[in-house]
């Protein structure tokens, strides 16, 4: 059943259905996985940070070193020093999760304003603003960070803070993007027209009602970014350090015995990065298709 309403001077169709019933069964599925991954990821973390743990991830058992998995109190079974590789799964999203959500509110919260300053306000505000985002994509991401580690050796919230400025073109380039579309449909100007203020413009009728969407797409996507980068950097001997349990420093320290037929300190934490970085993303794309209407039934 399909029923009409008039909008901020527009007449939108729009359907009684609620939209996970009128999505595809594919980004439904996408959908669910992502906030499966989601909810294992938030339980983890609350998990490590409690201490609500099977076994000390800095306990080290010298009997039990690289113990295969299934072997009795080490589902997992155990790395080169004998510490539980479940425990240090556990506790290794901490070193990505705070950080993480900052590099996601620094590119959506700068992102979102220049979009709103170039896009809303036009003119000298969008030259300035697209000169300045080009300036920020000009630079390759990977190594803009290696230069800042190399100068300063910050700890990992200075590197995402990096990161998040690099992605606020992205989100800056969406905004803007949307509000001219909106302005070729009359709709700021009829907003305008009925002497509505500029914050509650900005903030209910731009951002709430036609950007959320957007923004909630490039927070997933941007937190699998952030997974990807701080794995990556720790592999490389850049992230985090050794005792403190990382995905990426822990797939480096299992690498060694990878040859020897001993897979799984190395295979557990890359399988961990895979799937979490494929649910964020899928995620994220599920949303993009059915919040966006992007794909067709």
């Amino acid at each position: 059943m399909k029923s009409y309403s008039q909008q901020s001077g527009e007449i939108g169709e729009f359907s009684d259905l609620p939209f996970w019933k009128k999505a595809n069964s594919v980004d439904l599925a996408y959908v669910t996985y992502g906030l499966l991954v989601v909810t294992l990821v938030i339980a983890s973390y609350l998990l490590g940070a409690f201490k609500l743990l099977p076994h000390d991830p800095q306990d080290i058992d010298l009997e039990l070193m690289m113990a295969p998995p299934l072997t009795p109190k080490h589902v997992l079974g155990t790395d080169f020093m004998g510490r539980d590789m479940l425990s240090r799964l556990v506790v290794g999203i901490q070193a990505y999760f705070l950080p993480g959500l900052l590099a996601i509110f620094i590119a959506l919260f700068l992102g979102t304003i220049l979009g709103v300053l170039a896009g809303y306000r036009g003119g000298k505000f969008d030259t300035v603003i697209t000169y300045l985002t080009n300036l920020i994509d000009s630079f390759p991401r990977l190594v803009l960070i290696l230069l800042v580690i190399a100068a300063f050796k910050p700890d990992i919230y200075v590197i995402m803070l990096v990161v998040g400025i690099t992605n606020v073109p992205a989100v800056a380039s969406l905004v803007k993007g949307k509000i001219l579309f909106l302005k070729q449909k009359n709709f700021i100007e009829a907003d305008i027209a009925l002497g509505l203020p500029t914050g509650t413009i900005i903030l209910k009728h731009i951002l709430w009602h036609n950007c959320r969407s957007i923004l909630i797409i490039q927070a997933t996507l941007g937190m699998a970014e952030a997974i990807l980068m701080e794995t990556s950097l720790s592999y490389l001997g850049f992230g985090v350090q050794e005792p403190t349990p990382s995905w990426g420093n822990m797939v480096l320290a299992g690498s060694n015995y990878f040859m020897k037929g001993q897979f799984w300190p190395s295979t557990a934490p890359a399988l961990a990065i895979l799937f979490t970085i494929l649910g964020f993303h899928l995620l994220g794309d599920g949303l993009n298709n059915i919040l966006e209407g992007k794909r067709d039934k």
